[in-house]
This record gives C-alpha cells, sequence and structure tokens, in this order.
C-alpha cells in the first residue's frame, strides 16, 4: 500500500471521527463486515458485533441530542464533553489505519489524527455556538444535517 493512499485515508477518517465519531466506527464496521470497500486486515478489529452496536447507539443519542429541537444546551455539552472523546477516538483510528509500523510513526499517525479530528469539530462545535443565537430552528437542523459526512471515510479506499 503507497504511503500517499494511507496518509489519505487516515485524515479522511480522522476528519470525520471529529464530526462524528460514532457514525465514522459504525461505517468502518460495517464496511470491514460487509466488504463495502477494500479495508486491509487491521480494520476488522471494527468488525464486532459490541463495537457496532455501541457506535450505532451513541449515534442515536447523538442525532438526538444534535437535532431534537430543545435539546440545544445538551447538544453543546455534549460537543464539550466530545472536545477530548473525539480526537482520542481519531487518533485509534488513525493508528489503525497506519497498521503495523514503527512507534515513532505510529505516534506520528495518532498526533495528526487527533489534530485534524480537533479541527473539524471545533469548526463545528463554533459553528454550533453561532447558529444557536438564532431564534429560529431551520438554520441549526440544516446545519446539523449538513454535518453529517462519514461516508466521506470510505472515498479513498479502493
Amino acid at each position: 500500500m503507497d504511503l500517499l493512499s494511507t496518509l489519505g485515508r487516515t485524515f479522511a477518517c480522522s476528519y470525520t471521527a471529529g464530526l462524528n465519531l460514532y457514525a465514522t466506527v459504525a461505517i468502518l464496521g460495517f464496511a470491514s463486515r460487509y466488504q463495502w470497500v477494500a479495508l486491509p486486515e487491521q480494520f476488522r478489529i471494527f468488525d464486532n458485533n459490541w463495537i457496532i452496536g455501541t457506535a450505532l447507539a451513541l449515534s442515536v443519542v447523538e442525532f438526538v441530542t444534535d437535532k431534537i429541537p430543545g435539546s440545544t444546551l445538551s447538544g453543546m455539552r455534549w460537543d464539550a464533553v466530545h472536545t477530548v472523546i473525539r480526537p482520542a477516538g481519531a487518533a485509534l483510528i488513525a493508528v489503525t489505519a497506519i497498521g503495523p509500523a514503527q512507534s515513532a510513526v505510529q505516534a506520528a499517525a495518532a498526533l495528526a489524527g487527533a489534530a485534524l479530528a480537533s479541527g473539524s469539530h471545533l469548526a463545528k462545535a463554533g459553528t454550533r455556538i453561532a447558529a444557536n443565537t438564532s431564534p429560529e430552528p431551520f438554520s441549526n437542523w440544516i446545519l446539523s444535517l449538513s454535518e453529517e459526512d462519514s461516508w466521506s471515510c470510505l472515498a479513498y479506499w479502493p
């Protein structure tokens, strides 16, 4: 596998994990299980009923928190807690995407994955705070639906 492809895949998955970690993990699990794309062997870790089930359940919680009117404050709290969780999850996804490598390479991948996830997460959270000042709910819903981009993680796989 060539380095540029591996980096593209790693960075795409890290970026989407910053927007929605649980949907990204669930998609990777289903992609591995049903062979939607040719994932490397190390991604079989996501093909576990517990991991897929937990990721789907937490995706539902995130959906309700993020998109149901009246839960805006909960959504902001959810984003605040996930300021730590999403980058950590993206770091693990990045290390998985790199596969077996020297520890320095894995550390660099983890840092890059966490940095990308932090950037996409903070952009999402900051935009959400600005949108929440609007008294009407439609811009919030449109913004929230436009953030659902976890499928793009699979765009770089053959």
